[in-house]
């Protein structure tokens, strides 16, 4: 993949270029340095990092107090045992007490493939949507999550970065701009529009394009900001389009299908909505990222025949 890059490696590169320009960071991890690909952080800054072991709500509790010292605090482990077994911590040490942490949840969705659903993070953003207080996003590509690590770490406040598990390549150029709110125009078109967050985006715009072999104009929008979410803006643009279909790896509850189906209701936009991702009452398959997105829908295949479908009003 041309300019394809992990997300974790971005965070690693975005924590030592911020303490080197005076940022009073920390690391915290549970027994996750693999994970966090944080051995480049160590190396530069030995006194500096945390390792709990595994103990993530000890590792939640640690940021918090750290934060609750000065320090901008940092956690950095796996999405799925971040959310579920420090869920408690997060919401009461993190969110309601609104201390300076900002929460990484790696290899998020189903990155970890054939470790099956112990391992997968398909409920993260649901989760973290019904807690308050927390600003929540999600990155598309190395240098958006680059400028949205550099705004958290700037930020002062609860935060949480879903990053995914696998090299993610370039879909901004360097005039990009990342603000927090703003919905991203990836592409225009007049008969449908695909909404998506996360890695899932590029398979919106892979969709998009194959679609536009077909003779169907497909735009695709992207929302690296969840909260905050500016969803007027959301609204207006989705208002363009006759029908709407949302891609996520993530349940089809409580993430983005959920905030575009809230935006259209709320809106009174009666326009069609297909959510696509991970089906109410399942969990993702075990087994290679190709072939999870290809069995629950939400590859660039199965997209574009949800689409052909759903433009021929089947």
């Amino acid at each position: 993949m041309s300019n394809a890059k992990h997300l974790a490696t971005v965070m690693v590169e975005a924590f030592i270029d911020a303490v080197n320009r005076g940022v009073d960071l920390v690391p915290v991890v549970a027994d996750s340095t693999s994970t966090a690909k944080i051995s480049p952080f160590i190396k530069a800054f030995p006194d500096r990092l945390i390792n709990v072991g595994i103990a993530e709500q000890t590792l939640v509790g640690t940021a918090a107090g750290l934060a609750i010292g000065g320090k901008v605090a940092v956690t950095c482990n796996a999405a799925p045992f971040l959310i579920s077994r420090a869920n408690e911590q997060v919401k009461v040490d993190v969110c309601y007490n609104n201390t300076n942490v900002k929460l990484f949840g790696l290899n998020a969705g189903a990155s970890y493939g054939p470790l099956a659903s112990t391992h997968h993070s398909i409920d993260d953003i649901a989760v973290m949507r019904g807690f308050g207080n927390i600003e929540i996003y999600a990155p598309s590509c190395p240098l958006e999550c680059r400028q949205i690590i550099d705004y958290a770490l700037a930020h002062v406040g609860p935060v949480y970065i879903r990053l995914d598990g696998k090299d993610l390549p370039q879909l901004h150029d360097e005039n990009y701009q990342f603000r927090p709110g703003q919905i991203d125009v990836l592409r225009e078109g007049n008969d449908i529009v695909l909404v998506a967050m996360g890695s899932t985006v590029h398979e919106a715009v892979s969709a998009a394009e194959q679609l536009h072999a077909q003779g169907i104009s497909a735009g695709v929008i992207a929302i690296p900001s969840i909260r905050p979410c500016d969803t007027q803006q959301l609204q207006e643009l989705l208002k363009h389009y006759p029908a709407v279909i949302t891609v996520e790896e993530h349940n089809v509850n409580g993430g983005v299908g959920s905030l575009v189906a809230e935006v259209l209701a709320e809106g009174g936009c009666g326009i069609p909505l297909l959510r696509l991702g991970i089906p109410d009452g399942q969990y993702a398959i075990a087994g290679d990222r190709a072939s999870t997105r290809a069995h629950h829908g939400i590859d660039a295949a199965s997209v574009v025949k949800s689409a052909v479908r759903m433009c021929a009003g089947a």
